[in-house]
């Protein structure tokens, strides 16, 4: 299983709650250039529109610029593929207020690409610096126990 890409802001903005593997419905060039690297999930977030989920904001950049079609749109809307159990799940947590769906990771799974989604819910800046004081203290920690 190989990491693409990881959408690491996520993990410091918001608190997650529940966690999701989806599929991403993708053209072949756009798969081309998400294993070589070539992809962000920096400001992206999902919706769910129509008993279907969306992938909004994810940026794909042209595998090969000059081979690409005149119509691509690097951060186009891609459809996620999940089953109507957890599209209701989905659908009814953003619903409720003050909880968000936002891709965590982008990943293979044998020959697929899929997509780690969360159910999440954002932090208040009084959460932010205790995360910011617990991460310090444990690299202090983890530096004293080397020597």
């Amino acid at each position: 299983m190989a990491v693409f890409t990881d959408n690491r802001k996520a993990f410091f903005n918001y608190e997650m709650l529940d966690k999701f593997e989806a599929g991403i419905e993708l053209a072949g060039y756009e798969v081309k250039s998400i294993r070589a690297g070539q992809c962000n999930l920096k400001g992206a977030y999902c919706i769910v529109r129509g008993g279907e989920v969306y992938l909004i904001g994810m940026h794909v950049h042209p595998y090969q610029i000059k081979n690409m079609p005149t119509t691509y749109e690097p951060d186009q809307n891609r459809r996620l593929l999940l089953n109507k159990k957890e599209i209701a799940m989905l659908l009814s947590a953003e619903k409720s207020k003050g909880l968000t769906l936002v891709p965590l990771s982008l990943y293979s799974k044998g020959r697929r690409v899929k997509v780690e989604i969360a159910i999440a819910k954002g932090k208040k800046l009084h959460d932010k610096r205790d995360s910011i004081k617990k991460r310090d203290t444990n690299r202090e920690m983890h530096r004293t126990l080397k020597e």
